[in-house]
């Protein structure tokens, strides 16, 4: 369940609100592709821009249409507080586990990141995956912080942001990180652009932006760096280098991700909360382009 590949869905809207029939039809779709994990209001879900009662709504939505697929649920927030109301809305809806991130607007201490856990530990028999993202959160776990939370009930991975690019560097963090971690606890990679390394290096799971739109491409990869062959997974992640310039080129993975789901109809335009607007009309033309040129379909 905190192994192999994880779908990170969009969570649409159209007139600022939900879009319930397209959210359960991009659950649906990853259902049916077998991915081995669903997580619900990750990053990609938008779910720091949802209300208490989106969040819970979208939970059982996601429960509701996975099918016998587990369901994690993202349950961050500013304050501890509603990250356990958060928590017992993702019991609620029969998440399989959570996934949680530190979210702040005053810069956070490794003991308040270490609190928050020790709370949502003592308040759930949920396993919890940390949710290691500075980008968004704009707090950076160490390792040190990383053996602390991991020696916590509960705890079953670490999601943690990109590997070096030299393949030593690599395998050096990858063992620095397994030395605090208790066997049971998995580590997953996100920085989809990133993944193919990250496995290769050893990691257990893939935590995917790209799955929650285009599973299959992502699972290629995967199969790829499972296949026995350490550069097959990186080349199949190569190929994919106009999508990774893309992030690169307009402010990261959900403006893009998202302009991909609209343009293959799985999502009505202006699927963002506002007020991220999403990509210009020029944007969206080089984003169809890319994903007609590379064949991205699911």
């Amino acid at each position: 369940m905190f192994t192999g590949l994880s779908a990170f869905p969009l969570t649409p809207l159209v007139d600022d609100a939900v879009d319930e029939t397209a959210y359960a039809g991009l659950v649906e779709r990853l259902a049916a592709t077998e991915v081995d994990s669903i997580t619900a209001l990750g990053s990609t879900g938008s779910y720091a821009y949802l209300s208490p009662e989106e969040r819970s709504r979208v939970a059982r939505l996601a429960v509701a249409h996975a099918g016998a697929t587990p369901v994690h649920v993202g349950v961050g927030a500013l304050r501890t507080s509603h990250v356990l109301d958060n928590v017992r809305s993702a019991e609620a809806a029969g998440a399989s586990g959570v996934l949680l991130a530190p979210m702040t607007y005053q810069p956070l201490t490794d003991d308040d990141v270490f609190e928050l856990f020790a709370a949502v530990a003592g308040a759930t028999q949920l396993p919890i995956i940390v949710y290691d993202n500075p980008g968004t959160t704009h707090f950076a776990f160490t390792t040190e912080l990383y053996g602390r939370i991991a020696q916590l009930p509960g705890i079953a991975s670490v999601k943690i942001p990109a590997l070096p690019d030299d393949a030593a560097a690599a395998a050096d963090r990858m063992a620095r990180i397994r030395a605090v971690l208790p066997e049971h606890v998995t580590v997953g990679i996100s920085g989809d652009a990133f993944a193919a390394a990250g496995l290769a290096a050893g990691c257990d799971a893939w935590y995917s932006v790209i799955a929650g739109t285009l599973p299959q491409t992502a699972l290629r990869i995967l199969r790829a760096a499972r296949s026995g062959d350490p550069g097959a997974g990186i080349r199949e992640s190569e190929a994919l280098h106009p999508l990774w310039r893309l992030f690169s080129a307009m402010g990261g993975s959900l403006r893009v991700v998202a302009a991909i789901a609209e343009h293959l109809g799985l999502v009505r335009p202006g699927s963002l909360p506002l007020p991220i607007l999403g990509l210009t009309e020029a944007q969206r033309a080089e984003v169809a382009r890319v994903a007609d040129d590379l064949g991205l379909v699911g």
